[in-house]
């Protein structure tokens, strides 16, 4: 997303850009070329080589002259210019893909009038104009593809940036960073001091890159920034499907919406307030304890705020169009991301942390949202044993990830998939903790009577048959009998 501007930013901006000595391959001067083929060509070119030379936006500008950067003035007004009787800007956000981030920026200059065409960077695949990309080689346009080096740099250089060190705006004063971050809850989670100055709330931010200070003085503010700590994350256009959404449904299906609503903060400060929301949300289940009779949610807190923070911490922020959900039916609740996993689901509770969101996960884990060692399943499954419900299912499709946890079943009422996956999962987390499975353990685990051990026998040998577990010593007794999952 590209910053509002006032006229004497835009001044200094074009200031700054008419010091370089001359044309580079993120910026381009123009006098009174207003041809809109021309021109989307630029931001395809422009954009690759911004992205190619690590610069965050790239520039055209009219009515700068091209050999030694004089001011003249341009007659061209993109907001009065038409092609194929559309809107100059509209025509070409239709033709450049995927849809980066441009604006045309009409102001004066003593007395003259100058447009800069700001072009965000592409980020993870080179931008297209009509099918076409284009790069910069020194100052002139060419074809991506007749560049082959060029080409193989681009893509290893969308390997090197993440998203979270991609910027979510640029060139923005200091007042409108305050007005898009919600910078108190950052010294709120991170336990710092809140500063009694602006420049110091500045220099935190910027410490932990929130925020970045670019050549002309002014600030751009981050996708991490931004994904943590945005006011309101649609404020940022690229990031407005980012939101958390949160849906109740009547049933076990989803053909009647209860409510449904969208998450608005960012995700660090918005997160307890969203697991609030959820857990407002749940059923509750009544729970006998000693002597006494208490409703508590019908899933446990603790397994909900890792499923959550999971989704967040490893959606695939390169699939636009798509966000974190949680939907809520009555015998069930699924958390699904954008993205498929790094590690194979079923090692899910024991394969060491791995996030395509590194500095994302870091953060979360440093002000406590996350499980700090890994990826928090042990913990989900841990909970679902203490509370004696079904075993948590993860599913993957093509381009999402779903974990999904189930309200509480009777023994006789699972089926034999839920029998399975409780003894697998069970399994692991006896591994993990260095402890044996066994008839006695999993009969605890599903609570189930001594005389009915048969049964769990049976559950084992189907795990085992499905090749999810194997015994740890086949020549034990029978009574000795312990399980380790199938890949250890």
């Amino acid at each position: 997303m590209l910053a509002q501007q006032t006229s004497d930013q835009l001044a200094t901006l074009l200031r700054e850009l008419c010091r370089l000595p001359n044309e580079t391959e993120w910026v381009e001067f123009k006098h009174n070329n207003d041809d809109p083929q021309q021109i989307g060509e630029y931001i395809s070119a422009l954009s690759n080589s911004a992205a190619l030379l690590g610069k965050q936006t790239a520039y055209l500008a009219w009515g700068v002259a091209d050999e030694d950067h004089a001011l003249l003035g341009t007659e061209f007004k993109p907001s009065l210019t038409y092609n194929k009787q559309q809107e100059l800007e509209s025509w070409l956000l239709q033709k450049i893909s995927p849809k980066i981030h441009f604006r045309f920026w009409e102001f004066e200059v003593e007395g003259k009038a100058f447009v800069i065409l700001e072009i965000a960077a592409a980020n993870h695949t080179p931008v297209q104009f009509d099918g076409v990309e284009y790069i910069r080689i020194g100052s002139y346009k060419k074809k991506l593809k007749d560049f082959p080096v060029k080409e193989r740099e681009l893509w290893r250089t969308f390997d090197r940036v993440p998203f979270e060190q991609q910027m979510a705006l640029t060139n923005a004063g200091s007042e409108e960073v305050f007005k898009l971050l919600d910078y108190p809850s950052y010294f709120e989670l991170t336990d710092l001091p809140l500063p009694d100055n602006r420049i110091g709330i500045l220099q935190a931010l910027e410490a932990d890159r929130l925020i970045i200070k670019n050549d002309a003085g002014h600030w751009a503010i981050s996708n991490l920034g931004a994904v943590l700590f945005a006011r309101q994350l649609a404020g940022f256009a690229h990031l407005a499907r980012k939101v958390v959404r949160v849906v109740l449904y009547k049933g076990n299906n989803r053909v009647e919406t209860i409510r449904e609503i969208d998450g608005t903060k960012g995700y660090a400060s918005g997160f307890e307030g969203l697991i609030s929301f959820i857990n407002n949300l749940l059923p509750e289940n009544e729970y006998i304890g000693q002597a006494l009779r208490k409703a508590v949610p019908m899933f446990p807190e603790l397994a909900v705020r890792e499923l959550v923070a999971n989704a967040i911490i490893h959606q695939d922020f390169t699939l636009t169009g798509t966000g974190p959900i949680i939907e809520i039916f009555t015998d069930r609740m699924e958390i699904t991301n954008p993205g498929v996993p790094l590690v194979d689901p079923q090692r899910f509770l024991d394969s060491p942390p791995r996030s395509r969101n590194e500095a994302l996960a870091s953060f979360l884990r440093r002000v406590g949202i996350c499980e700090e060692r890994g990826s928090g399943i042990d913990k989900v499954v841990f909970q679902t044993e203490l509370y004696q419900l079904p075993a948590p299912a993860f599913e993957v499709t093509p381009e999402h990830t779903r974990a999904i946890l189930f309200a509480h079943k009777d023994f006789k009422d699972m089926d034999k998939e839920d029998r399975i996956r409780a003894c697998y999962l069970h399994c692991c987390l006896k591994y993990v903790s260095r402890e044996p499975m066994n008839n006695t353990s999993l009969r605890d685990r599903l609570g189930v009577e001594l005389k009915n051990s048969a049964a769990i026998s049976r559950i084992i040998k189907d795990t085992v048959n499905a090749k999810f577990i194997r015994p740890y010593d086949a020549n034990a007794g029978t009574k000795a009998l312990r399980y380790v999952p199938i890949w250890s």
